[in-house]
This record gives structure tokens, C-alpha cells and sequence, in this order.
């Protein structure tokens, strides 16, 4: 099934080329009747992404990127396109790439390689010991904020400049840097860790004198490598031998695809058949291998053995392969590399880890470049109204300085610290257990969500199908009947064991002498279950394997010398759980499947009689044939009977008429049941011979082969027996259904993308709920995303559900980077296997979720929660709480910046527009730290509204990703809250000061402690009794250290009444009209969430 999707490699400068020939065009219809958008779900099909980068980057939205022009343009943003397209010029000379070349690989001859091929290490690392502290510099100071601070500490070295003490600068914006750079260096060192854990694991090497131990970064190009049971394949591989007997192995592709299934592949016949391991290096042999390229589906090459006359030719495709990341379920593997290190198709479709900054830091940066904007403009008007005079140049250069607290530093701090605190009480959260924040910088980021592109399997699904229906035209059989098959089956059995008849063993006597008797007879249900059962159970590309012999040479050797058939030990292996589904429900009834290689198959009745078939031909499931067939020879009998089974539409033209097909389809697949149409055809002797030359004559044309194959096989696809029809639920996880509607409610637009095929996925889509049974469904061909791209992702984006099929790893991510191009909206995606890192590194916002498919999406995502329930209350709960809370710390931080700059603005205009600063050393200190830090950071506990709330709306999320907690408006009612107040603390101290300067200082210095207390008190919706411990504790710490400030204050006059009445008086102008203010807006025009809470 794997190789059958359609992906093309990417192509360099290629022309462009009708994609669809006539016949697969018919295949997709796009409904005409005219249908509201906003019920129309989206369905993207197929080969919906191509991996063409030329096309991708040639499409309509250069329309988009050219509405900008000239000097607004550069102003805008513009320079920072012109800088970025210089550095990745001189980036892609400094390391050009390698063009991919198509290769000749010879037998455990590395030497012989014509090119050098890059090393087989894994590198997930950002940095090198050279590169870490500029590089962390450089991301640090590409921020205005702290690139501001830098030159403003820097300034002070200057001695004309210098305003205050160096600590007073340095201090704080070493500490942010301190924490940062030991930050990245915990995660760098862990990234190191753990590449060095799997560079360092060891493997056998084939050599002309036995084998030898290397490391996995060690291995070259064209050693043949032995790979044990359940170990890592180390790099991509043709597949030589295998301990197997029947020259096949399965492998586990879950880090690679995202299925969970085994892969069945085959060794080249070859290698295979010779008689020991140390003959491959007396045969003179080689591989052609195409270019690395990232379809992971498909692979063209050829094996050759030049030794031999004729030389021996054999075609490799996909099935010959072992890529990289996947693992050796069964047996031992021996393998030649043809792929190392970057150009394995693992890590040519993994995309790598991008440093991701949230909205609120960006909106943020964007506010302090307009404070900065306000400081430069407020520092040229009091240089002005000193009229130029003398040196004005240094003068406005010191105003700068002497403004600077406009813009606080310690908002750096306390947002990462903040963000810090949401992520401690994400995993501290006893709702969501298990639930880890990898990445500390964006937890804001959950609570502004518009767009949720998830995968399917093991995400939505548990990957679990479990058998539910069995339809057979007059009769249906549901999960609670279930035991009336299996009497019929003990029953049926029973009497063919009892006829003395040796052919009457199979079981298929009763059912001929039926129609013997007429064909018009009608056979009876026992029968029919019979025939239905037993099809089922030799229809399927299942292979039983037995764990309890530890035998090198696999179970089924072992199995088939005692017929030790023991039901405990056996487990089921296909590439579809459908298939095992249906093979474990035919256990179940009585008719086990026990035995299976290339070329026969065994099964077990319930009386524990061994029935033995040989496999004439396989027909694999492909997504265009939509079924798969098997001609088997009962080994008793010598009958040829050709089975089928496939999905309603490929199936209803190849069985005989029937009335109830179409009706009961419709019925399974409305209860979210994938349905399966079994059917079959007796043929006689002469007739498989007949096909079977016509068929091994299409299989050896050059020309057109595929299609020559399939009109033979079709020439026995005539008037089949209709034999029953099957429905499987593949169950959803738990409460993925209202989980989904509570997103949908928040107004979450939910993408599905999907390895799988259109048909598995639409019925994924209906039974979780993401499409309504009343909307319709509509199939889009890629050729819209190829031409009409900017005009296809409207309208996609209007639908209320998109579904993406066929999507390879790489193509999952440019989705998500597609919708953050055409819609500047932030988003998420979730997804629990390796095929999910790209999709989940691309995002605004990756969550892995811990499941079957392993830990490598969870240790890639920024958060990683256990069960895709628990996202509900991660976004609505935590995601609105983190937003909220450092929407309002960082603009608490700005008014106690601004508020402080604006009382120095009104000191120096009244005294004669010095560059004095108003509080020198420590009390600046003091005032950002130990006197207001803790009841400002406390603001990261307050929450508008309970937990139980915020789930039971979800409507109040839609009003986050409007930004309304942190905008220009926002921000200028709090500036001119600041300018209010400063100019009441600072004229309400000189009017009341008596003789000395430094009373000024205390009464105003005092005021704007309590000023910023109160102002905290004011802005908190949800008291928690650490903020009152705060608020306490901080004017315990200032009156306390009134005592040692003598510097500062004259202690004999802050003891006084005086004093005491004059800090009252101001504070109280300064924060009672902003209390009444807030108590009149609560009333007369309350916020949404004040309503649900009252």
C-alpha cells in the first residue's frame, strides 16, 4: 500500500506539466450545486502537496508581497528583508550545496566510490562551542529592547554621559544575559547528549575477514551492515539477506510515516539465495541507486552481478529498501548503504527547529520602539526649551539616558519569569497529568490560537480497529450476535469433518452440493457465513508471528517443524490494522489464521484441523485500485478460488447485481464504520492458466506495464460473488468528540492532515464529529494549490474543516507555512510520531502528545501532553491565564517605568531643564526591585475568570485572539494613567515641601511606592493570599529601610505628622479617581467574562 502514492521528487527549474492524465482526472468530481462556504468542509486529496519547490515558490503570492513599495516599504520592515537576503546570500556561498547525484554502489566496497558522501551522524545541535556566545548574543540583542539597553549601559562609561552609578545599568542587563546564555546551554548540552547517545550506538560490520564493531556515525556508503531484531537501521539500505527462510522481514516505520503497522520487505533474490553470508564478498555485484530525494514511497534502482554470464539483472523498488529510523521487527537483516547522514530520507524530511518568539513579545517590542520614539521627542523638547544653548548635543544625549526608565528593563525579567511561572503550573496541573513545557519562551502563545492542524492516526485515533459488522444481504450480525457466527462456523465444520468424503475437510463441500442442486437455490445462512468467514480469512496480506521460540531463524520455522500453532504467543502483522482487525474477528468465530509465508498459508479450525492453501498470485491493495485480490489452491482439493476485497466504490461494478450494496454502505459509513465489500470467483484449471500466461506476459512488457497488468487482472474482475460486507471501527481516543466542539466553539479552525487515503480520512472526519452528517464534502485536485494558490487558501480558510490526504512529513509543514503566510494568524499543530516534528516545528505552536507511535513528536513540540483531550483545557484554561496575566505584567511594568520618567520630566522643566536625575543610586535600584517587584510579578496569579468557567464558555477565547489585552489602546489609557500620576506625585511634592530639597524626595519618592502598591491592588481581578503577602512584604522592605537611606532622606522629618499627611494626601489624588473610574466601567459597561462571573 506504501508505495503506491503518487509523489514527485522535487525538480529544479522544471517545466511545468499537466499533471493529471485523463484517466486519473476522473477519479475526482467537484460538486456543482451551489453551497454555503461556511458549511463546506475541505477536503485536499491525494497528491495535494507535490514536493516541487520551484512551483512552490512561483505561485500568485508574489502579487501579496509586492503591495509595499519604495521608502515605506524599507521604513516598514523593509531593511530587515534587504540584511536577511544579504546574509542568506553570503550564507549560500560560503556553503554551497552538493547537487544530489544518482550513485553506484558496489558490495562492501566503500573505496570504490566515486564521490565522498556525507558522514552518518545525527547533528540536532543550534550551536558549537565557537558559534554559542555570539549566537546567543545575537538573538538576544536583535531585540530593540535589550540592543537598547546595551548602548545605554554602554554610555556610562563615557564620563560626560554619565548619570548615575554603573551598577544601576550593568547590573540588571547582566542578569538577563546570565540567565539566558545558562538556559541555552542546559538545552544545548541535552541536545548534545542526545545526539552522542545515538551517534555512539554500535553495529556489525561485514568485512572480508569477519565482523567487525562500528559506530553508527562511522558508517560509509556501500558497507554491508548487519541489523539485529529491534534495533535502529542506521542508514538508508537495500536489503540483502535476511535469517528469515522465506526471505522477507517487517520492519517498524512509526518514526518515519506515523503507521504504526509492520512493513513487509524482501530481500534481492540474488543475495538471498546464496548458500552463506560470507559469499557476498566472492560474487562481484553492484547497486544503481537514483538520487537522495525526499519521497519516502518510492525508490528506483537496480541490482547487478557482473560475475555470472549472462550477467543476472534484478529491478529494486520501495519493498527492497530499509530507510533509515525504522526498525527491524523481525529477524536478522544484512544490508548495503546507499544513503548517509543528510541524504537519508529521514533527515531530508525532517525540517529543522526554528527559535520561536510569541505575539506578546513581538507586540511588546513593537510598544517600546514607540516609548523609545516618546523619549527621544521628550528629551529633544526640554533641549529646545533650553534654547540650544552650550553643548545641547551631549545635553540631549544625557536626557536620553535620564529617560531611559520610559522603557524598564526589568520587563525583560519579569515576563521570563512569568513565563517560567505558567509553565511550572501547566505541569503542576492534576487535570492534565503527564503534561511537560519544553519550551519556556511561548506559553502566551496557547491562548491566542486560531488555526489547530492536526494529525489522524494516534491523534485522533487510538489506531485501534476493532471489527463491528458483518453484513451478508438479508442478514446483519452486529457485536452482540457475534456468537451466532461462531456456532454457525463449529457447526458448518463439524458436519464436513463427519463426511466420509476426504475432500469434505475443507469445508467446501456443503456449499457445492448446494449449488449442484441448481443454481437458483438459495443457500442457506450457515453457508453463507461459512463462505463469508472463510474469505475473510484467507483475504488479507496478514502473516502470524510467534514470539515464544527464540530461534535465529525466525518463529515460522519453528513452527511449522511441531505444528505448535499456540494461540498465547501469536501476534498478527499486516500493513493495515484494518487487515488484523478482520483476521483477529475470524480467530475469534473459530477459523484462525496460523501459518503464512511467500507461497502458501495455513488456517486452524475449531476442531484444530490444520486447512493448508497455496498462494497462487497477490494483488496488494493500491490507493488507485482501491482493493486487493488472492488467488489461492486449496492443497486438499486442488479448487482455485480468486477472493476480493475492496473498498463500496471499486467493488460495486465488479460483483454480480444486487439490491442492497449501495443502501448498506451508506447505513456503516454514517455510524463511522469503514466498510469493506468481499466477493469472490471460482476458477477452474484451465482458466488460471490461461491468466497466468497472459499475466506473467504483462509483467515482463517495458512499455506501459502497469497499465497492461492491471487489464488482465481486470479480465477476472467479472460477475463476482458477492459474499458479505464488512464494517471496522478504528476508535477515536477518548473524548475527542466534544473536545473538538469545544475548540470549534473557541473558534479554532481544525485542520486534519494525513498520510492516509481520502476515503480513510473522510471517514475519520465524520465519525469524530469534525464534519457534520448535514455538510457537504467537497474534493479539491492539486492542480488549485499548484496555480491558485493565494486564491484556493481563501476560500480554504472560510471552510469550518479542511482535511489534507496523502501528506508526506515535509508537506505537512509547508501547510502550516502556507496559512501563516496567506493569514498572519497563529497557529498550532499536534501530532504524537517522527512524521509530526516537521509539522510541529513549523508552527507557531507544537504540541506532541506521549503515544504508540513513540516520543519523538513530544521531545520535538514545545509542549507534550499525554491524551489529545487534555487540550482543551491547555488552551482554554492555561493558554487564556498566561496571556491575560503577562498582558497585564507587561503593562504594569511600563506605567512604573513611565510613571517614574514623567515625575523627572516635571523636575527638570521646573528646575531650569537640568539633566539632573531626580533619585540616584539605590533608590532607583530599590524602586525596580525589592520595593514593587514582588507585587507586580504577583500579577501572574490573578485570573479573570475560574477554570470551570473558561471550559464551559469556550466562546471567551474568541475574544483573545482579537489582542485586546495588550494594544495601542490598552497602552495609551496606561500612559496616560503615568503622566496623570507623575505629574500629581511630583507637583503635589513641591507645593507641599517645606525648605529642603531632599523633603521633595521623601514625600515623593514615599507617595510613589504606595502609588504603585495601591496601582496593583487596583489592576488585580482575583485575590490570592501570596498577593496580599506581597503587597505586605514590600512596604515592610521600604519602611524598613528608611532606617539605613540617610543619604537619601532626613530621617528626623519622616517621623513627623507633617509628613504623614502630606505622602496621604497625594497618594490619595493619585489613585482615588482611577478607583472610581473602574468602579463606573464595571458597572455601566462591565467585560464579557465579569457577566458569567457575577
Amino acid at each position: 500500500m506504501a508505495d503506491s502514492i503518487p509523489l514527485n521528487p522535487v525538480r529544479k527549474n522544471s517545466k511545468r506539466i499537466p499533471y493529471y492524465n485523463s484517466a486519473r482526472l476522473s477519479r475526482y468530481s467537484l460538486e456543482d450545486e451551489p453551497s454555503n462556504l461556511d458549511e463546506m468542509p475541505l477536503m485536499m486529496s491525494e497528491e495535494g502537496f507535490e514536493n516541487d519547490e520551484s512551483d512552490y515558490q512561483t505561485l500568485p503570492r508574489a502579487r501579496v508581497n509586492q503591495r509595499q513599495s519604495g521608502l515605506a516599504w524599507f521604513l516598514l520592515g523593509g531593511w530587515k528583508v534587504l540584511c536577511g537576503s544579504c546574509c542568506d546570500c553570503l550564507a549560500h556561498i560560503c556553503r554551497r550545496k552538493k547537487e544530489l547525484k544518482a550513485r553506484t554502489v558496489w558490495l562492501g566496497c566503500p573505496e570504490k566510490c566515486e564521490e565522498k558522501y556525507p558522514k552518518n551522524a545525527i547533528k540536532n545541535q543550534k550551536y558549537n562551542i565557537i558559534t554559542f556566545v555570539p549566537g546567543v548574543l545575537y538573538q538576544q540583542f536583535k531585540f530593540f529592547l535589550n540592543l537598547y539597553f546595551l548602548v545605554v549601559a554602554c554610555s556610562q562609561f563615557v564620563p560626560s554621559l554619565k548619570i548615575g552609578y554603573l551598577y544601576t545599568y550593568w547590573a540588571p542587563l547582566g542578569f538577563v544575559l546570565a540567565v539566558t546564555m545558562v538556559r541555552e546551554a542546559v538545552d544545548e548540552v541535552r541536545r548534545y547528549q542526545r545526539d552522542k547517545e545515538m551517534n555512539s550506538q554500535l553495529y556489525s560490520k561485514l568485512t572480508v575477514r569477519g565482523k567487525i564493531q562500528v559506530k553508527s556515525s562511522d558508517i560509509q556508503v556501500g558497507d554491508l551492515i548487519i541489523v539485529e531484531k529491534n534495533q535502529r537501521i542506521p542508514a538508508d539500505m537495500i536489503f540483502l539477506r535476511t535469517s528469515e527462510k522465506a526471505g522477507s522481514c517487517f520492519i517498524r516505520t512509526d518514526q518515519l510515516d506515523g503507521e504504526t503497522d509492520w512493513k513487509l520487505k524482501v530481500a534481492v533474490g540474488c543475495t538471498q539465495r546464496l548458500p552463506a553470508v560470507g559469499d557476498l564478498f566472492s560474487i562481484s555485484a553492484y547497486v544503481y541507486a537514483q538520487k537522495p530525494q525526499l519521497d519516502i514511497h518510492s525508490f528506483e534502482g537496480n541490482f547487478t552481478r557482473e560475475d555470472t554470464d549472462p550477467q543476472i539483472h534484478e529491478s529494486l523498488s520501495i519493498e527492497n529498501t530499509l530507510w533509515a529510523s525504522t526498525v527491524v521487527a523481525s529477524g536478522t537483516v544484512i544490508g548495503v548503504v546507499i544513503y548517509t547522514g543528510k541524504e537519508t530520507r529521514s533527515v531530508l524530511n525532517t525540517s529543522y527547529a526554528k527559535n520561536k518568539f510569541g505575539l506578546l513579545d513581538l507586540e511588546l517590542n513593537r510598544l517600546t520602539k514607540a516609548l523609545f520614539l516618546a523619549q527621544v521627542v521628550l528629551s529633544v523638547v526640554m533641549v529646545a526649551l533650553q534654547g540650544f544653548v552650550g553643548p545641547w548635543f551631549r545635553n540631549l544625549f544625557r536626557f536620553v539616558v535620564l529617560f531611559s526608565y520610559i522603557i524598564p528593563i526589568s520587563l525583560r525579567v519579569n515576563l521570563d519569569m512569568g513565563k517560567s511561572a505558567y509553565g511550572w503550573m501547566i505541569m503542576k496541573d492534576e487535570n492534565i497529568p503527564g503534561t511537560v513545557v519544553r519550551t519556556s519562551t511561548i506559553p502566551e502563545e496557547l491562548g491566542r490560537l486560531v488555526y489547530l492542524l492536526t494529525d489522524k492516526t494516534g491523534t485522533l485515533t487510538q489506531n485501534e480497529m476493532i471489527f463491528k459488522r458483518l453484513h451478508l444481504g438479508t442478514v446483519s450480525y452486529g457485536t452482540d450476535t457475534m456468537d451466532e457466527i461462531q456456532s454457525h462456523i463449529v457447526q458448518s465444520y463439524a458436519q464436513a469433518t463427519s463426511q466420509p468424503s476426504s475432500g469434505s475437510a475443507t469445508g467446501a463441500t456443503p456449499s457445492r452440493k448446494t449449488q449442484a442442486s441448481g443454481p437458483k437455490v438459495r443457500k442457506s445462512v450457515s453457508s453463507r457465513i461459512h463462505e463469508a468467514v472463510k474469505a475473510i480469512a484467507l483475504c488479507h496480506n496478514v502473516t502470524p508471528v510467534y514470539e515464544s521460540h527464540a530461534g535465529v531463524n525466525g518463529e515460522t520455522e519453528s513452527a511449522e517443524a511441531d505444528q505448535d500453532f499456540s494461540d498465547d504467543n501469536r501476534t498478527y502483522q499486516a500493513s493495515s490494522p484494518d487487515e488484523v482487525a478482520l483476521v483477529r474477528w475470524t480467530e475469534s468465530v473459530g477459523l484462525t489464521l496460523v501459518n503464512r509465508d511467500l507461497t502458501s498459508l495455513q488456517l486452524k479450525t475449531p476442531s484444530g484441523q490444520i486447512l493448508s492453501f497455496y498462494i497462487l498470485q497477490i494483488f496488494p491493495f493500491t490507493s488507485e485500485s482501491k482493493r486487493m485480490g488472492i488467488i489461492v489452491r486449496e492443497e486438499s482439493t486442488g479448487d482455485i478460488t480468486f477472493y476480493m476485497k475492496g473498498a463500496d466504490v471499486a467493488m460495486a461494478s465488479i460483483v454480480q447485481y444486487n439490491d442492497w450494496l449501495e443502501e448498506e454502505c451508506g447505513n456503516m459509513a454514517r455510524e463511522g464504520l469503514r466498510t469493506l465489500v468481499v466477493a469472490k470467483k471460482c476458477l477452474s484449471e484451465e482458466q488460471y492458466q490461461d491468466f497466468e500466461n497472459r499475466y506473467n506476459q504483462a509483467k515482463l512488457s517495458i512499455h506501459d506495464r502497469t497499465l497492461k497488468v492491471a487489464a488482465v487482472v481486470e479480465s477476472l474482475e467479472r460477475e463476482m460473488e458477492l459474499l458479505c460486507l464488512t464494517g471496522v471501527e478504528d476508535q477515536l481516543q477518548a473524548d475527542v468528540r466534544p473536545t473538538l466542539e469545544l475548540l470549534r466553539n473557541a473558534g479554532i479552525k481544525i485542520w486534519m492532515l494525513t498520510g492516509d487515503k481520502l476515503e480513510t480520512a473522510t471517514c475519520i472526519a465524520k465519525s469524530s464529529h469534525l464534519v457534520s452528517r448535514n455538510q457537504d464534502i467537497h474534493v479539491f485536485r492539486p492542480v488549485c494549490l499548484r496555480y491558485y494558490e493565494h486564491e484556493f487558501v481563501e476560500l480554504a480558510c472560510q471552510c469550518p474543516a479542511v482535511v489534507c490526504c496523502r501528506c508526506s512529513p515535509t508537506q505537512k509543514a509547508q501547510i502550516v507555512r502556507l496559512l501563516q503566510q496567506h493569514t498572519a494568524n497563529r497557529t498550532c499543530a499536534i501530532g504524537d510520531g517522527g512524521n509530526d516534528v516537521s509539522m510541529i516545528q513549523a508552527a507557531d505552536c507544537g504540541i506532541g502528545i506521549e503515544g504508540k507511535e513513540g516520543k519523538q513528536a513530544s521531545l520535538a513540540a514545545d509542549f507534550s501532553i499525554t491524551q489529545f483531550k487534555h487540550i482543551g483545557r491547555l488552551l482554554m484554561v492555561h493558554g487564556r491565564n498566561s496571556y491575560k496575566r503577562s498582558a497585564a505584567l507587561g503593562q504594569f511594568v511600563m506605567h512604573r517605568g513611565m510613571i517614574i520618567s514623567t515625575m523627572q520630566a516635571v523636575f527638570s522643566s521646573i528646575f531650569y531643564f537640568a539633566s539632573v536625575p531626580l533619585y540616584q543610586g539605590f533608590l532607583m535600584v530599590g524602586y525596580a526591585t525589592i520595593y514593587t517587584m514582588f507585587p507586580v510579578f504577583s500579577l501572574v496569579l490573578d485570573q479573570d475568570v475560574k477554570p470551570e468557567m473558561a471550559l464551559l464558555y469556550p466562546e471567551l477565547y474568541k475574544d483573545l485572539t482579537k489582542g485586546r489585552s495588550l494594544s495601542f489602546k490598552t497602552f495609551l489609557i496606561w500612559v496616560l494613567i503615568s503622566v496623570y500620576q507623575g505629574g500629581i506625585l511630583m507637583y503635589g511634592a513641591l507645593v507641599l515641601f517645606e525648605s529642603e530639597f531632599v523633603h521633595v524626595v521623601a514625600i515623593s519618592f514615599t507617595a510613589l511606592i504606595l502609588t504603585e502598591l495601591l496601582m496593583v491592588a487596583l489592576t488585580i481581578r482575583t485575590w490570592h493570599w501570596l498577593m496580599v503577602v506581597a503587597e505586605f512584604f514590600s512596604l515592610g522592605c521600604y519602611l524598613a529601610s528608611l532606617a539605613f537611606l540617610n543619604e537619601y532622606f532626613d530621617l528626623s522629618f519622616i517621623t513627623t505628622w507633617p509628613f504623614l499627611w502630606k505622602v496621604s494626601a497625594i497618594t490619595l489624588v493619585s489613585c482615588l479617581p482611577l478607583y472610581i473610574i473602574k468602579y463606573l466601567k464595571r458597572k455601566f459597561s462591565p467585560p464579557s467574562y465579569s457577566k458569567l462571573s457575577s
